[in-house]
């Protein structure tokens, strides 16, 4: 059996330990929750353009890529042509 008085005490320590919501925090716990997909949103964009400049990059670098082959490849024709002109042109002239 206990007493009013301990139940008074029990009800009280068991609501004590239960958050109950602050209507002063609960504005601001909106605000938070606005905010943060806003910042999330910012840095979405961020990392788009960041990607979209990269992307650009890469374009670039293939594309100067692919130039230097041609050119490696022009230059090897033209080594590869001198050299049977010259294995001609001496092996004639002697």
């Amino acid at each position: 059996m206990t007493t009013p008085e301990y139940n008074e005490w029990w009800v009280r320590r068991i609501n004590g330990n239960i958050l109950e919501p602050n209507h002063e925090n609960s504005q601001s716990i909106e605000e938070h929750l606005q905010v943060v997909p806003f910042e999330l949103e910012i840095i979405k964009q961020d990392f788009e353009r960041r990607n979209a400049e990269l992307e650009k990059k890469i374009e670039q670098m293939e594309e100067e890529k692919m130039k230097l082959r041609l050119d490696a490849d022009v230059q090897k024709l033209e080594a590869e042509r001198l050299r049977k002109g010259k294995a001609k042109g001496g092996g004639g002239s002697r």
